[in-house]
């Protein structure tokens, strides 16, 4: 098979689909650990020193635009995917009975999906497009200042965005890191289930750890 015909075709766009994910997930450890700091509660400092070394290192510059290749490619092998699932089935079946064979969460990436996108386009236009504006001015950014400003009870609807931008993500999660490993062939019946399971706790902690952030700074217990 070419390489052309396989990226055509199904098994190959859920591989890109497996691999972009799994690479936007080894993001996520590291964006949220970062985001952590700020439960230090010493006024952002740990916070803003951790979010300067990812700003300005070269090295994490370079994987940047890996994440955002991986962001397009993600998205693109999704909307691609569902539009040959439609065309090969165009006439719906009369009777459909979808909790027969998956959970709700799986039937609906693409509402998740679309709320993620929306999240991250509100996320990068708060906190990184001020940043690169900065950086290119010559300027230093206080990121831990933004978010207070941002997360702040007068912006609610910001929060609201956000809330109901980590709690797609767990959906989100909750169906792909398992559905990543399946792709890629890499199912054993003595390592799947402890796969399924950290993927369970993978989608709640990280989730509630980014939740967490906007509601502590909004009511006062991270100042």
């Amino acid at each position: 098979m070419s390489k052309e015909s396989f990226l055509e075709s199904t098994i190959g766009r859920k591989m890109v689909m497996a691999l972009t994910g799994l690479f936007l997930i080894s993001f996520l450890v590291v964006h949220v650990s970062i985001n952590a700091c700020i439960f230090l509660n010493d006024g952002g400092k740990t916070f803003n020193v951790a979010s300067h070394f990812m700003s300005h290192n070269p090295v994490i510059r370079v994987l940047e635009i890996g994440l955002f290749i991986g962001f397009i490619l993600h998205i693109y092998m999704s909307v691609k995917l569902t539009m040959k699932n439609n065309k090969a089935r165009p006439v719906k079946y009369q009777v459909v009975d979808g909790k027969a064979n998956s959970k709700w969460y799986s039937r609906s990436m693409g509402i998740l999906g679309s709320l993620l996108l929306l999240f991250l386009v509100v996320h990068l236009g708060n906190f990184w497009v001020p940043t690169k504006q900065a950086i290119f001015n010559g300027q230093q950014h206080n990121t831990f200042d933004s978010m207070k400003n941002i997360f702040s009870l007068d912006n609610w609807y910001f929060i609201a965005i956000y809330l109901l931008g980590v709690i797609s993500l767990s959906y989100h999660l909750l169906h792909g890191f398992q559905s990543a490993f399946q792709s890629l062939g890499l199912n054993h019946r003595k390592y799947s289930p402890l796969i399924h399971q950290v993927g369970i706790w993978f989608s709640i902690i990280v989730p509630l750890l980014f939740a967490l952030m906007p509601i502590s700074m909004a009511f006062g217990i991270i100042r």
